[in-house]
Protein backbone atom coordinates (compact mmCIF):
# COMPACT_ATOMS: atom_id res chain seq x y z
CA UNK A 1 0.00 0.00 0.00
CA UNK A 2 1.34 3.48 -1.21
CA UNK A 3 1.79 6.25 1.87
CA UNK A 4 1.73 9.17 -1.09
CA UNK A 5 0.53 9.65 -4.08
CA UNK A 6 2.64 7.89 -6.86
CA UNK A 7 4.84 9.96 -9.02
CA UNK A 8 4.31 8.56 -12.81
CA UNK A 9 5.86 10.91 -14.73
CA UNK A 10 8.59 13.52 -14.24
CA UNK A 11 8.73 15.15 -17.37
CA UNK A 12 8.05 19.04 -16.70
CA UNK A 13 8.04 18.54 -12.50
CA UNK A 14 10.00 21.21 -10.68
CA UNK A 15 12.74 19.79 -8.24
CA UNK A 16 14.54 21.89 -5.88
CA UNK A 17 17.60 19.96 -4.38
CA UNK A 18 19.19 21.41 -1.53
CA UNK A 19 22.73 19.74 -0.95
CA UNK A 20 23.39 18.32 -4.48
CA UNK A 21 26.84 19.44 -5.13
CA UNK A 22 27.68 15.89 -4.35
CA UNK A 23 27.09 12.70 -3.42
CA UNK A 24 23.51 11.37 -3.05
CA UNK A 25 22.34 14.74 -3.54
CA UNK A 26 24.19 15.25 -6.83
CA UNK A 27 23.60 11.97 -8.41
CA UNK A 28 20.01 11.98 -7.46
CA UNK A 29 19.50 15.76 -9.83
CA UNK A 30 20.95 13.69 -12.23
CA UNK A 31 18.96 10.99 -12.16
CA UNK A 32 15.66 13.68 -11.87
CA UNK A 33 17.17 15.71 -15.36
CA UNK A 34 17.72 12.43 -17.01
CA UNK A 35 13.75 11.88 -16.23
CA UNK A 36 13.03 15.11 -17.18
CA UNK A 37 12.14 17.06 -14.45
CA UNK A 38 13.48 20.93 -14.31
CA UNK A 39 16.56 20.15 -12.37
CA UNK A 40 17.49 23.10 -9.49
CA UNK A 41 20.44 21.92 -7.47
CA UNK A 42 21.41 24.43 -4.53
CA UNK A 43 24.90 24.25 -2.15
CA UNK A 44 27.55 26.25 -0.86
CA UNK A 45 30.07 25.36 -3.92
CA UNK A 46 29.35 27.08 -6.45
CA UNK A 47 31.90 25.15 -8.55
CA UNK A 48 30.45 21.91 -8.31
CA UNK A 49 26.80 23.68 -8.86
CA UNK A 50 28.08 25.32 -12.27
CA UNK A 51 29.52 21.89 -13.06
CA UNK A 52 26.76 20.09 -13.07
CA UNK A 53 24.55 22.61 -14.77
CA UNK A 54 27.35 22.63 -17.09
CA UNK A 55 27.10 19.02 -17.56
CA UNK A 56 23.17 18.63 -17.15
CA UNK A 57 21.44 21.65 -20.05
CA UNK A 58 18.48 22.90 -18.62
CA UNK A 59 19.46 22.67 -15.00
CA UNK A 60 19.88 25.89 -13.04
CA UNK A 61 21.95 26.57 -10.02
CA UNK A 62 21.27 28.64 -6.76
CA UNK A 63 24.13 28.78 -4.49
CA UNK A 64 23.79 28.74 -0.53
CA UNK A 65 24.60 28.04 2.54
CA UNK A 66 21.63 26.47 4.62
CA UNK A 67 22.76 27.55 7.68
CA UNK A 68 22.03 31.07 6.50
CA UNK A 69 18.37 31.46 6.84
CA UNK A 70 18.08 34.72 5.17
CA UNK A 71 19.94 32.74 2.31
CA UNK A 72 17.26 30.04 2.09
CA UNK A 73 14.70 32.38 1.99
CA UNK A 74 15.86 34.83 -1.07
CA UNK A 75 16.37 31.44 -2.64
CA UNK A 76 13.39 30.05 -2.31
CA UNK A 77 11.42 33.32 -3.25
CA UNK A 78 12.98 33.36 -6.56
CA UNK A 79 12.10 30.22 -7.03
CA UNK A 80 8.57 30.28 -5.95
CA UNK A 81 7.95 33.48 -8.26
CA UNK A 82 8.78 31.07 -11.07
CA UNK A 83 6.10 28.46 -10.15
CA UNK A 84 5.16 25.54 -7.31
CA UNK A 85 7.83 23.76 -6.88
CA UNK A 86 6.98 19.84 -7.29
CA UNK A 87 9.72 18.39 -5.00
CA UNK A 88 11.89 19.99 -2.59
CA UNK A 89 14.50 17.12 -1.40
CA UNK A 90 17.14 18.47 1.35
CA UNK A 91 19.88 16.15 1.26
CA UNK A 92 22.80 18.76 3.32
CA UNK A 93 24.56 16.57 5.58
CA UNK A 94 27.70 17.02 7.99
CA UNK A 95 29.56 14.31 9.35
CA UNK A 96 32.13 13.87 11.47
CA UNK A 97 32.80 10.84 13.71
CA UNK A 98 32.69 11.31 17.72
CA UNK A 99 32.55 9.17 20.88
CA UNK A 100 31.36 11.03 24.50
CA UNK A 101 35.01 10.49 25.43
CA UNK A 102 35.95 12.92 23.08
CA UNK A 103 32.92 15.46 23.34
CA UNK A 104 33.11 18.90 21.10
CA UNK A 105 30.50 20.70 21.37
CA UNK A 106 31.69 23.29 18.61
CA UNK A 107 31.31 20.09 16.31
CA UNK A 108 27.95 18.67 17.92
CA UNK A 109 26.66 22.11 17.20
CA UNK A 110 27.84 22.06 13.85
CA UNK A 111 25.87 19.01 13.02
CA UNK A 112 23.06 20.23 14.60
CA UNK A 113 23.20 23.23 12.12
CA UNK A 114 23.46 21.72 8.80
CA UNK A 115 21.77 18.94 9.34
CA UNK A 116 18.71 19.80 11.35
CA UNK A 117 18.29 23.50 11.49
CA UNK A 118 19.23 23.65 7.63
CA UNK A 119 16.15 21.40 6.91
CA UNK A 120 14.12 23.36 8.97
CA UNK A 121 15.45 26.87 7.02
CA UNK A 122 14.06 25.11 3.66
CA UNK A 123 10.97 24.08 5.37
CA UNK A 124 10.14 27.08 6.80
CA UNK A 125 10.48 28.93 3.18
CA UNK A 126 8.90 26.78 1.15
CA UNK A 127 6.12 25.24 3.26
CA UNK A 128 3.26 27.98 3.10
CA UNK A 129 3.59 28.51 -1.00
CA UNK A 130 3.29 24.24 -1.19
CA UNK A 131 0.46 24.40 1.05
CA UNK A 132 -1.58 26.86 -0.55
CA UNK A 133 -0.57 25.28 -4.09
CA UNK A 134 -1.80 22.00 -3.08
CA UNK A 135 -4.89 23.63 -1.77
CA UNK A 136 -5.40 24.86 -5.47
CA UNK A 137 -4.83 21.20 -6.59
CA UNK A 138 -1.15 21.00 -7.12
CA UNK A 139 0.06 19.03 -4.39
CA UNK A 140 4.27 18.71 -4.19
CA UNK A 141 6.22 16.30 -2.27
CA UNK A 142 9.03 16.91 0.81
CA UNK A 143 11.20 14.67 1.31
CA UNK A 144 14.32 14.68 4.10
CA UNK A 145 17.42 12.47 3.67
CA UNK A 146 18.09 11.17 6.95
CA UNK A 147 20.13 7.83 8.23
CA UNK A 148 19.64 4.50 9.88
CA UNK A 149 22.34 6.09 12.22
CA UNK A 150 19.08 7.97 13.06
CA UNK A 151 17.23 4.60 14.34
CA UNK A 152 18.66 4.26 17.68
CA UNK A 153 22.14 5.28 19.40
CA UNK A 154 25.08 3.59 17.95
CA UNK A 155 29.11 4.17 18.42
CA UNK A 156 30.95 7.23 17.30
CA UNK A 157 27.32 8.62 16.20
CA UNK A 158 27.15 11.06 19.33
CA UNK A 159 27.17 14.26 16.82
CA UNK A 160 25.63 12.85 13.53
CA UNK A 161 22.93 10.43 14.89
CA UNK A 162 20.75 12.55 16.72
CA UNK A 163 20.54 15.11 13.88
CA UNK A 164 19.08 12.28 11.84
CA UNK A 165 17.06 11.12 14.53
CA UNK A 166 15.29 14.75 14.67
CA UNK A 167 14.69 14.06 10.81
CA UNK A 168 12.76 11.24 11.36
CA UNK A 169 10.45 12.19 13.72
CA UNK A 170 9.93 15.70 11.81
CA UNK A 171 9.37 13.54 8.71
CA UNK A 172 6.48 11.90 10.57
CA UNK A 173 5.07 14.58 11.94
CA UNK A 174 5.01 16.36 8.20
CA UNK A 175 3.26 13.42 6.96
CA UNK A 176 0.69 13.44 9.67
CA UNK A 177 -0.09 16.86 8.96
CA UNK A 178 0.50 17.06 5.11
CA UNK A 179 -1.13 14.10 4.06
CA UNK A 180 -5.25 14.64 3.86
CA UNK A 181 -4.12 18.30 1.65
CA UNK A 182 -2.56 15.25 -1.26
CA UNK A 183 1.03 16.00 -0.44
CA UNK A 184 4.17 13.75 -0.31
CA UNK A 185 6.49 13.27 2.36
CA UNK A 186 9.21 11.23 2.49
CA UNK A 187 11.96 10.25 4.65
CA UNK A 188 15.35 8.64 3.60
CA UNK A 189 17.49 6.69 5.44
CA UNK A 190 20.22 5.05 3.65
CA UNK A 191 22.80 2.38 4.83
CA UNK A 192 26.48 2.83 3.92
CA UNK A 193 27.10 5.04 0.58
CA UNK A 194 30.21 5.61 -0.96
CA UNK A 195 30.61 9.70 -0.33
CA UNK A 196 33.16 12.17 1.12
CA UNK A 197 30.92 11.91 4.10
CA UNK A 198 31.58 8.22 4.71
CA UNK A 199 35.31 8.19 2.59
CA UNK A 200 36.95 9.39 6.69
CA UNK A 201 35.80 5.96 7.96
CA UNK A 202 37.92 3.80 9.51
CA UNK A 203 35.85 0.46 10.01
CA UNK A 204 34.32 -1.86 7.41
CA UNK A 205 31.13 -0.18 5.52
CA UNK A 206 28.97 -3.46 5.29
CA UNK A 207 26.68 -3.37 1.96
CA UNK A 208 28.54 -0.52 0.60
CA UNK A 209 26.72 1.24 -2.24
CA UNK A 210 27.39 4.04 -4.71
CA UNK A 211 25.39 7.41 -4.84
CA UNK A 212 23.85 6.31 -8.14
CA UNK A 213 22.58 3.07 -6.75
CA UNK A 214 21.15 5.55 -3.74
CA UNK A 215 19.76 8.02 -6.23
CA UNK A 216 17.99 5.46 -8.13
CA UNK A 217 16.53 3.54 -5.04
CA UNK A 218 15.22 7.01 -3.91
CA UNK A 219 14.28 8.46 -7.26
CA UNK A 220 12.10 4.51 -7.40
CA UNK A 221 10.83 5.05 -3.64
CA UNK A 222 9.29 8.83 -4.79
CA UNK A 223 7.85 6.93 -7.62
CA UNK A 224 6.05 3.46 -5.40
CA UNK A 225 4.97 6.59 -3.26
CA UNK A 226 6.80 5.31 -0.17
CA UNK A 227 6.83 7.25 2.72
CA UNK A 228 10.10 4.90 4.49
CA UNK A 229 12.40 5.31 1.52
CA UNK A 230 15.69 3.00 3.13
CA UNK A 231 18.62 0.86 1.05
CA UNK A 232 20.34 -1.45 0.53
CA UNK A 233 17.83 -3.20 1.88
CA UNK A 234 20.11 -6.29 3.31
CA UNK A 235 21.53 -3.92 5.40
CA UNK A 236 18.80 -1.54 6.59
CA UNK A 237 16.33 -4.41 7.27
CA UNK A 238 18.96 -5.43 9.79
CA UNK A 239 19.21 -2.42 11.47
CA UNK A 240 15.40 -2.44 11.48
CA UNK A 241 15.11 -5.30 13.52
CA UNK A 242 18.15 -3.81 15.57
CA UNK A 243 15.55 -0.69 16.39
CA UNK A 244 13.07 -3.37 17.92
CA UNK A 245 15.38 -5.41 20.35
CA UNK A 246 14.63 -3.85 24.34
CA UNK A 247 17.61 -1.96 26.11
CA UNK A 248 18.49 -5.16 27.61
CA UNK A 249 19.38 -6.60 24.08
CA UNK A 250 20.27 -3.58 21.84
CA UNK A 251 23.25 -2.57 23.62
CA UNK A 252 25.21 -6.04 23.87
CA UNK A 253 23.71 -6.60 20.17
CA UNK A 254 25.52 -3.00 19.04
CA UNK A 255 28.96 -3.92 21.05
CA UNK A 256 29.48 -7.37 19.20
CA UNK A 257 27.95 -6.24 15.86
CA UNK A 258 30.14 -2.77 16.13
CA UNK A 259 33.37 -4.21 18.32
CA UNK A 260 33.08 -1.02 19.96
Amino acid sequence: MSLNPRISHWQGRRAWLVGASSGIGHATASALHARGAQVVVSARGEAALQSFVDQHPGASALPLDTARRDDVQIAATELLTQGPLDLVLYCAGHYHEMRATAFDLDEVLRHQQINTLGALHVLGAVLPAMVEAARGGRAGHLSLVSSVAGFRGLPKSLAYGPTKAALINLAEALYLDLHDLGMGVSVINPGFVATALTAGNDFPMPALISPEAAAQAIVHGWERGEFDIHFPKRFTRVMKLLRLLPYRLYFPAVRRFTGL
